[in-house]
């Protein structure tokens, strides 16, 4: 397992937890937390025992969103003598800061996102790349990038509106307004919500095991299939899902669930 910084990484039960570790800094995102989230998901992906991943913050808050320190260093960091270059090694760091996040698309197992306290700016770019989103009572929830006069760059604006709507997603970016974790569920940023950080992490990690009970080559097909669907057409996915399963149905897998099904007993999969 790698070493990480600003996170912890635990793995039980087939589950790993992914926990952001700043809590002096309310989770704060610095550069490191960055680097961080991408290795540990990475790792997630590569390891066959790890069937599903759950992300949460430690201490008071999820995430304060991105760290400022880190954002006032951008501008040392993309410097150059030509303006052009200063400009293309700014479009790089955006562009490597929008990949980090999309590594929890790329990770092949579900990832859960358990919210508790602040969600900030870069926090809900984070858990906009989560399979599924959960809160305790006391989530709340701002896009807090208009209010320092810049324009959400790391896959808010392109995310949120599919999960939430375009109308209610361009007033939460306009506004900048908080919402609390009853609002975020009934516009179905979350499905769930707890009503304590104890009650969100047992709950949490309860549908967790129940999709690591499951055919992990079908779990990870149905992320797969998902994923693609959300940005082809119907008839795209359908052909993408026909391939697939060509290629994938007649598994173990399968054999295992119907002989499981037949004699009512609990099937067992390889990882």
């Amino acid at each position: 397992m790698p070493d990480f910084e600003t996170l912890t990484l635990s793995v039980e039960d087939k589950i790993a937890t992914v926990r952001l570790n700043r809590p002096d800094k309310l989770n704060a995102m610095n550069a490191a937390m960055w680097n961080d989230i991408r290795s540990a998901f990475r790792y997630i992906d590569e390891t066959p025992d790890i069937r599903v991943a759950i992300l949460e913050g430690e201490g008071k808050a999820f995430t304060a969103g991105i760290d400022l320190q880190m954002m006032l260093g951008v501008g040392a960091q993309v410097r150059d003598e030509c303006d052009g270059r200063t400009r293309e090694n700014l479009r790089r760091v955006i562009l490597d800061l929008q990949d980090t996040l999309t590594s929890l698309e790329r990770c092949r197992k579900p990832v859960l996102a358990a919210v508790h306290g602040a969600c900030v700016g870069g926090g809900i770019d984070l858990i906009s790349c989560a399979d599924m989103r959960y809160c305790s009572a006391d989530a709340w929830f701002t896009i807090k990038e208009i209010d320092i006069g810049m324009v959400a760059d790391v896959g808010t604006l392109q995310r949120l509106p599919r999960l939430i709507g375009d109308g209610m997603a361009r007033e939460l970016a306009y506004t900048a307004r908080k919402f609390d974790a009853t609002e975020a569920k009934d516009m179905r940023l979350v499905n769930r919500v707890f009503e304590s950080p104890e009650a969100l992490r047992a709950g949490v990690r309860e549908i967790a095991a129940g999709i690591a009970a499951k055919s992990p080559l079908s779990v990870r097909g149905v992320k797969e299939m998902i994923n693609y669907a959300r940005d082809h057409s119907v008839a795209d996915g359908l052909n993408y899902v026909a391939t697939w399963n060509a290629a994938m149905l007649m598994s173990a897998d399968l054999q295992a669930a119907m002989m499981a099904g037949m004699s009512k007993s609990t099937p067992q999969f390889k990882d």
